[in-house]
């Protein structure tokens, strides 16, 4: 019986021990070595690539941002601010989550596959068919929205990218394509009074390239693009 009991003792004590241990390398040691490193080496993207401007932070280079009009009374969703060069629609966000305004409480796709709903490629004028047909209204209200507030100064828009009228996975996409960034450029210059080469060549510094020359697409971050419009509007 005393040797039952001081094994049992001896193995619970071993087990203590290598518990401690454990969490001492795993809980706190690790942690810190990771932390030190990333603040050490990679600083800025351990806290979460926040930009600034005049000191202050006015979001991340890695979330998008909703550049709308107040809300006036009795609306429910707000206009967009057509001084500024807008991101990917938000639907990503959809019904079945509380942010839909890239407010970062939720993120998530529709789950709309590309063919929801259209019948021989447009969208079904049954209205029985309209709740199956989500996406595909989305996508044509999101297109004719495009045309009509790009279309300015005798520049018409035909060809709309996909990204324009689509959101992304998260819905919380930072970027919009060369493309759609392009078709917002006689908007943008008309509503702030500035030519559109100056605004043609804010997108054209603000396009990024494929990562390693060859990973995903050529990209434009709304939000520092939207800052340097800032900028060069207030100096104009």
């Amino acid at each position: 019986m005393d040797n039952s009991v001081t094994n049992t003792a001896r193995l619970l004590w071993a087990g203590l021990r290598t518990l401690l241990v454990l969490t001492a390398v795993t809980g706190v040691l690790y942690p810190l070595a990771v932390t030190g490193v990333a603040q050490g080496f990679f600083n800025d993207k351990a806290n979460g690539s926040r930009i600034r401007v005049d000191g202050r932070v006015v979001g991340s280079s890695l979330i998008g941002q909703a550049y709308n009009l107040p809300l006036e009374e009795g609306q429910e969703t707000p206009e967009p601010d057509l001084r500024w060069f807008q991101g990917r629609p938000q639907n990503g966000l959809g019904t079945n989550s509380v942010n839909t305004r890239y407010e970062l409480i939720l993120s998530g796709a529709t789950n709309r596959s590309g063919d929801n709903g259209a019948v021989d490629g447009a969208c079904p004028k049954d209205p029985a068919q309209a709740e199956e047909a989500t996406l595909c209204r989305w996508v044509v209200a999101a297109r004719a929205a495009v045309v009509k507030d790009n279309s300015v100064n005798g520049h018409t828009v035909e060809e709309v990218p996909a990204d324009a009228v689509t959101s992304s996975g998260s819905g919380l996409d930072p970027h919009i394509s060369p493309q759609y960034a392009g078709i917002q450029v006689h908007r943008v210059a008309e509503r702030n009074g500035l030519s559109v080469d100056q605004v043609q060549a804010l997108v054209d510094g603000h396009t990024e390239g494929r990562v390693l020359g060859f990973v995903g697409e050529p990209r434009v971050n709304v939000l520092e693009l939207n800052i340097a419009l800032g900028q060069l509007v207030t100096r104009s």
